[in-house]
């Protein structure tokens, strides 16, 4: 048998600023008794987030502080070596994401990341799941607002479905429509423009993936392009979203065979007002555009630099909502994810939940590169649903005035 590891949990990037929130959640959320520590490149800015730590729990004044950079190998081995759980924050990951990654998965240590990336998630499938199938490692991307509450949503939708016909879904449909009140990250503005900066590698690696990855045999899974319009569902101008969200929801529906035989999911941007619809889709085409020259896209770099983010007055100010429409051969369900600030506060929540429901909680067996919805699903929802981030049922059609609400955990509301 091997040795125990002496750590549970090893917070990577707990210097910046999502990271430092993600240290703070976890202060007041691990469990008596778990044994966690903080990562980084530099010891004495750990030793100031320690410090800041102890005043909401005097016991993390001896926190283990664990010293290593994203790019030493060697470091990082001992670190994923060390743990059962290692949480990264430190991106952009396509940049400094791999040697962790890699460690993680020779190690057979579970990892969680805040990545929104394609092209990071697809080369670290292609590099390191088998290793990671074979050493039994869990690693889980997209932890955070990209992509929890779209991958767990639509989880939470066809689990409804399924409560309601008491029978397997046959060809179901879902549609995702995002709305939020609040600024991104740094760190994910930063992803955005090195996403942006590379299309064709991007897609090379979306390619390559295609073709080593098996397909769910006698079923077909398809995250599908949507068309721009009014929606009478959302009661709002629906713009496709090119996120990694629509990526993540069709993996899990590959992986889980309560999605059906026929699924497919769609996901937009649900906009009140048509001139800021097309205002949104001007702004991304020119980033895109700009993101192309060095020169502008390290001008945008520094309109909002890695590391920084809003006070906790606009972050109390910030909200989201996702509402999703599944239509099958039984009828419609329609559901809705709603917290806080996406971007930075329930980000640090559902990254912190995920790495503690890895380390604690009893499920499925799984092993490889998974998402949140095939490794956790409704024992992280259960975590999230404590954490004041809701899952809600909303009777009635899905184009009506919502009616009576089911909350996940909770009794049906008004």
């Amino acid at each position: 048998m091997a040795a125990p590891r002496p750590y549970d949990l090893v917070l990577f990037g707990a210097t910046g600023f999502t990271g430092g929130l993600t240290a703070e959640y976890l202060a007041r959320a691990v469990p008596p008794g778990c044994r966690w520590a903080l990562a980084g490149r530099d010891a004495a800015r750990l030793a100031a987030v320690r410090d800041g730590l102890t005043a909401i729990d005097p016991g993390c004044a001896d926190l283990p502080l664990l010293v290593a950079d994203a790019a030493d190998a060697d470091a990082l081995r001992e670190v994923a070596a060390s743990a059962r759980v290692v949480i990264s924050t430190v991106g952009p990951y396509i940049r400094h994401g791999e040697p962790l990654v890699a460690a993680c998965a020779e190690a057979g240590t579970d990892y969680v990341d805040l990545t929104g990336e394609p092209e990071f998630v697809d080369r670290m499938y292609l590099r390191h799941h088998a290793a990671a199938v074979a050493s039994g490692a869990r690693l889980v991307h997209a932890c955070g607002f990209d992509s929890v509450p779209h991958d767990l949503g639509v989880l939470f939708t066809v689990e409804e479905l399924l409560r309601r016909t008491g029978r397997p879904a046959g060809r179901v449909s879902v549609e995702g429509f995002v709305r939020a009140g609040g600024t991104i990250s740094g760190g994910t503005f930063a992803s955005a423009l090195t996403a942006f900066s590379r299309p064709r590698a991007m897609a090379r690696a979306a390619r390559e993936r295609r073709a080593a990855e098996p397909r769910p045999a006698g079923r077909r899974t398809v995250a599908a392009p949507g068309l721009p319009g009014w929606s009478r569902t959302a009661h709002a101008w629906r713009v496709p979203l090119p996120t990694i969200d629509p990526q993540v929801v069709a993996r899990s529906a590959a992986a889980l065979e309560r999605y059906g035989p026929d699924f497919t999911y769609r996901h937009f941007a649900a906009v009140k007002r048509l001139p800021i619809a097309l205002a949104g889709v001007a702004a991304a085409a020119a980033l895109a555009v700009a993101a192309q020259l060095p020169v502008a896209r390290k001008a945008l770099a520094g309109l909002r630099p890695a590391g920084q983010g809003p006070a906790a007055e606009q972050r109390a100010r910030s909200w989201f909502t996702v509402r999703f429409v599944a239509t099958g051969a039984d009828g419609r369900v329609c559901t809705e994810v709603s917290g806080g600030d996406p971007g930075y506060t329930e980000t640090s929540v559902m990254l912190a939940e995920s790495a503690l429901c890895l380390a604690f909680d009893d499920l499925p067996a799984t092993a490889g590169q998974v998402t949140t919805a095939a490794a956790m699903g409704p024992a992280l929802i259960e975590r999230l649903v404590a954490a004041g981030i809701r899952f809600t049922v909303l009777a009635g059609p899905p184009s009506a005035a919502p009616g009576p609400r089911r909350t996940a955990g909770s009794k049906t509301e008004r």
